[in-house]
């Protein structure tokens, strides 16, 4: 059986990951997402209303015109998890494709919420939730069989896909870290991993993720996170002025740590923000996590301001806002807190807690740092970093790549220079650059069976 894969995009950058692996004359699509920071240094950009051709042109989505080079039907799409640069081109791309849209429940609601939210496509493809350890026949060959691995990230119900083939399996391994207790959810399934490295014709091709592949050591687990997070709100418990927190919104067991950590303090946990009120809601009303009844979630502008009015009239020391804007993001509320553009009043010695890090990318770092200065022209104190990574280091690669013992390996979620390290380790393993390590970019084929 012919093998083939088309590494459409995040093979030059992190973002609008997407790629195409044909087994035979079967199709199966892993990731549609979007490059934020392409859209980021634009003002009022509204990617909802634009077409795709703009946002190709952009670098904001996948040019998925390689996608003419294969032949075969696609047969189905599979988001590895829920966050924008896997997930976000679907309402533009979708479409194009007579395919089911196949992933875990929770990143099949967000997927639904995307499409709700898209102005300009009519997206119908069907939506099919498979669960961790499900399997799902791919065309009508039967030789072809899509799996499900649970996997650990910074974002819950997170999966790694594995498409087995009469001729080895396709691992596409993005994105994960090793943890083995997490706050939220079952540990990353390394048993099936090593399962599926030794059985049957093995890994044909694993395509990995190599964001933290240039740091040594071996990721922390989200429970490191939360007794640094812990240790952190504890020392202010007896500081009477304001207090507020910023993470991923989209990182639910990190929002959970931060509301039991503000009620152990004394403070009312509020959570602000459109995406804060999107992920957490979504969670709970999908059973994922349970929040305090009395757990105010807002989102809107009037609603948002109208709760910064009661916090400074009732006392900011009664509070812990949990806000978008750990990025810098020049709409979200921390910003717009930095700015002075909401009822809530910063003064001298009020904390800020960044329980995130800068993704290391030039827009983000930019908007960073100017949202800190605003924050300490108020006379904030920053605590910054209180945070662990969703993503493999160096020593995670090296367990993967013995659990697998793959044929080949694909560096993806990265750029060229991005990619060394991981070359440097995969070489220590005995493989070879351009004979079993294929370094790509976005837009090529790779023939992996002729």
């Amino acid at each position: 059986m012919e093998i083939e894969i088309a590494t459409i995009g995040g093979y030059e950058e992190v973002g609008r990951q997407m790629t195409a692996v044909r087994a035979g004359d079967d199709i199966v699509i892993f990731d549609m997402g979007l490059n934020l920071s392409k859209v980021l240094i634009h003002d009022n950009v509204e990617t909802e209303k634009m077409h795709s051709l703009d946002l190709i042109d952009m670098g904001a989505i996948p040019d998925d015109r390689v996608m003419s080079d294969l032949e075969g039907d696609v047969q189905a799409i599979v988001p590895t998890h829920g966050h924008l640069d896997h997930i976000a081109a679907i309402p533009k791309l979708a479409h194009r494709y007579d395919a089911p849209i196949v992933a875990s429940p929770y990143t099949i609601e967000l997927v639904k919420q995307q499409i709700q939210g898209e102005s300009k496509f009519q997206v119908d493809n069907d939506l099919v939730k498979m669960e961790a350890g499900g399997t799902m026949a791919i065309g009508d060959s039967e030789q072809v069989e899509l799996e499900f691995v649970n996997v650990t990230h910074s974002i819950i119900d997170a999966i790694n896909p594995v498409l087995h083939t009469p001729e080895g399996a396709i691992v596409y391994g993005l994105d994960k870290r090793m943890d083995h207790s997490p706050v939220i959810g079952d540990p990353i399934d390394m048993k099936r991993f090593r399962e599926i490295g030794r059985e049957g014709e093995g890994v044909l091709c694993y395509i990995e993720d190599c964001t933290n592949a240039g740091r040594k050591g071996r990721t922390p687990s989200e429970s490191v996170a939360k007794e640094h997070l812990g240790d952190t709100l504890r020392s202010m418990e007896d500081y009477s002025g304001g207090i507020v927190a910023t993470t991923f919104s989209s990182h639910i067991a990190r929002v959970k740590s931060l509301v039991e950590f503000a009620r152990e303090i004394g403070r009312q946990p509020v959570l602000l923000g459109r995406s804060m009120e999107k992920y957490s809601g979504t969670a709970e009303r999908l059973d994922f996590v349970e929040f305090p009844g009395d757990l105010g979630m807002y989102g809107h502008r009037k609603s948002v301001d109208r709760t910064f009015k009661r916090i400074m009239k009732e006392g900011k020391g009664n509070f812990l806002p949990i806000v978008t804007g750990h990025q810098g993001e020049p709409r979200a509320m921390l910003t717009r807190m930095g700015r002075g553009e909401t009822p809530y009043e910063l003064d001298d010695g009020d904390k800020v807690v960044f329980s995130a890090r800068v993704i290391p990318e030039p827009t983000n770092e930019g908007q960073r740092y100017q949202s800190e200065q605003l924050l300490r022209m108020q006379g904030a104190r920053i605590y910054d970093d209180i945070h662990v990574s969703g993503h493999l280091r160096e020593e995670g690669h090296y367990e993967m790549l013995d659990a697998l013992q793959p044929q080949h390996v694909i560096p993806a979620h990265q750029n060229l220079k991005g990619f060394a390290p991981y070359v440097d380790l995969a070489s220590s393993k005995g493989y070879s650059l351009g004979r079993d390590i294929h370094v790509t970019k976005n837009g090529n084929t790779i023939q992996l069976v002729e």
